[in-house]
């Protein structure tokens, strides 16, 4: 005889594998469900924050939109609290990137009560839909941005060498332009000459400030061609590994095709067995003879 207690936790566990299933099942038409109306909810979430933004709307739906604010952190809240409760693992799931970005998606709301505005911090909701992926099963774009993250990580020493260099540049030539030009061309000190020569070793070239100084005329020359380069090294850095992953699966790949053919090459035709290698002389199975 089971006691009540044993009933009460063996129901509770069967709602817990059901919400389990519906929320983290994907190939159910409840899960998948579930998924694509969370996505849209969260869609809405972000537009409604947006228009709170929009004069015009906003003095005209204030209210709504705040209201409509609530009625989507509630029910973020309650889903981010029922993934904890499904989890076999709750730790693990809050600590999770996804586990995280959830909860940030909607604690901003619950401090506006205290903080004012800062319910606009609720727009890095947005970053839930990268469960996109998840959702439709995008093996293709999931392998992609596996592949390009290996790369990132592969060429993260390169690059910050070459942002190490960079940084060394823009302090040197930006301290010899607050020499040249003086506070009297607007380089009132070396930090907003660093500043100017950022922007013009970026090519972003604001024009807030110009040197006048022929000397300093010819370094943001040499910024402006440098910059070019700058722009090139970190794409061909990444881009080397990028072409560097894909020989490897390229590689591999081939690999498991030769494999492949080598195991169903040649069919007895004796007992017409298959899956014996290209260079066998005898069925594994009957021991016939196989002929080439």
């Amino acid at each position: 005889m089971y006691s009540t207690n044993d009933q009460s936790k063996s129901r509770l566990d069967l709602i817990r594998q059901k919400l389990y299933i519906i929320i983290y099942g994907v190939n159910t038409p409840a899960g998948k469900a579930f998924d694509i109306g969370l996505l849209i909810a969260i869609l809405l979430s972000v537009f409604t924050i947006m228009a709170e933004t929009v004069e015009g709307i906003d003095s005209q739906f204030h209210k709504e939109l705040i209201v409509l604010e609530w009625v989507f952190t509630i029910v973020f809240t309650i889903e981010y609290l029922t993934r904890v409760f499904v989890s076999k693992k709750p730790l693990r799931y809050i600590f999770s990137f996804y586990g995280i970005i959830d909860l940030l998606s909607i604690l901003p709301m619950f401090f506006s009560l205290f903080l004012t505005g800062s319910h606009i911090l609720i727009s890095f909701r947005i970053l839930r839909l990268l469960r996109l992926f998840r959702v439709f099963r995008l093996i293709e774009f999931m392998e992609e941005s596996s592949r390009l993250k290996v790369a990132l990580l592969a060429s993260r020493a390169k690059i910050m060498v070459f942002l190490y260099t960079v940084m060394i540049i823009s302090i040197l030539i930006g301290t010899l332009m607050y020499y040249i030009e003086g506070p009297e061309n607007g380089f009132t000190s070396i930090p907003k000459s660093v500043f100017y020569t950022i922007v013009t070793l970026t090519t972003v070239g604001y024009g807030d400030l110009v040197p006048t100084t022929a000397l300093g005329q010819f370094f943001s020359m040499v910024l402006m061609v440098i910059g070019y380069g700058i722009i090139a090294v970190p794409t061909g850095i990444v881009g080397v590994e990028i072409a560097r992953e894909a020989g490897k699966k390229l590689n591999k790949d081939n690999e498991n095709n030769i494999k492949h053919t080598n195991l169903n090459g040649i069919v007895c035709a004796h007992c017409n067995k298959e899956g014996h290698r290209t260079d066998a002389d005898y069925c594994y199975s009957c021991g016939h003879y196989l002929n080439s």
